[in-house]
């Protein structure tokens, strides 16, 4: 039987203290849980290298601040606690989960007199779709949900809330045979995946949406850039759904994804093709990801 995230070896930093990791544990009571006050990064680490580690701890930090949550540590002391508990779990690639949320000291919806605790835990967890999965391509179903305007969500914080209806789109796509889902926005522009931004390819130039009611990934602006220094052209914009009928090249990336061709949307067909083979390329190269980390995402 496959160990459960809470029956594992290893350690975990919690609230400045490295801890074993079966006895990180919080109560039943506790705000985050009833009331998704809590904020999380994901963060992976090549080749003994964690990638854009201060960008990602920067953004946990502004998540927090727009959660009015003040965060009992500085970014410098989490950028050494994320360091700090990959060396104790002996790894070199890996993925880390810091995140920060209110505790148990009030269960109603006013919690300003809360606790904010902070962790960090990392394990191995190889790209999000298997090996064999990225080279042909993925499918992605349309997601019934949208993702919420500026006025109705914190949509620049990565907050748990706000994931609510990333599962249940991912589950649905699942439960009919593809790997993920599109979500639109709430005026019907496209969005991006349950947990990756998305970029089109037509006539040799890039089209991604404008990030104004969700995040901005950290991904995402890699990519742009590592686009860009090769002379492709990238527009940021609205894009409506019916326009997937033009574009020739379709793929994801995300911190969990890395960069994913995409070779259906509903209706619409894509073939993963040059752009895109070269962007994950320059990715592997840019994040230093190792031959090793390669392999065990065919796993």
């Amino acid at each position: 039987m496959t160990a459960t995230m809470e029956d594992r070896d290893g350690y975990i930093w919690f609230n400045g203290t490295l801890m074993p990791w079966r006895g990180a544990k919080v109560h039943v009571l506790t705000h985050g849980l009833h009331y998704a006050s809590c904020v999380f990064e994901g963060v992976r680490s090549y080749n003994g290298r964690i990638f854009r580690l201060e960008d990602h701890t920067a953004r946990l930090f502004a998540s927090a601040k727009t959660l009015d949550m003040k965060v009992p540590f500085t970014e410098e002391q989490l950028n050494a606690a994320q360091a700090e508990v990959m060396r104790a779990n002996n790894l070199t690639d890996g993925y880390l989960r810091p995140l920060i949320w209110r505790g148990t000291e009030s269960i109603s919806v006013s919690a300003q007199m809360t606790k904010i605790n902070v962790a960090v835990a990392c394990w191995v967890w190889p790209s999000y779709f298997t090996l064999e999965a990225r080279m042909r391509g993925i499918r992605l179903q349309m997601s019934e949900w949208r993702r919420p305007a500026p006025d109705m969500a914190p949509v620049t914080a990565k907050a748990a809330g706000l994931y609510m209806i990333c599962t249940l789109s991912k589950h649905k796509a699942e439960a009919d045979g593809y790997e993920d889902a599109l979500m639109l926005d709430y005026r019907g522009y496209i969005a991006e995946a349950t947990g990756a931004n998305v970029f089109f390819i037509m006539n040799g130039e890039i089209h991604t949406p404008l990030p104004d009611c969700f995040l901005d990934g950290i991904t995402r602006k890699t990519v742009v850039d590592l686009a860009k220094r090769r002379g492709y052209k990238v527009i940021e914009r609205h894009i409506k759904p019916e326009e997937m009928a033009n574009f020739q090249e379709c793929f994801i990336t995300g911190t969990a994804a890395e960069v994913t061709p995409v070779r259906e949307i509903g209706e619409y067909k894509f073939m993963p093709g040059d752009i895109c083979q070269a962007l994950m390329a320059d990715y592997d190269a840019e994040t230093g990801k190792s031959v090793a980390a390669k392999a065990s995402s065919a796993a």
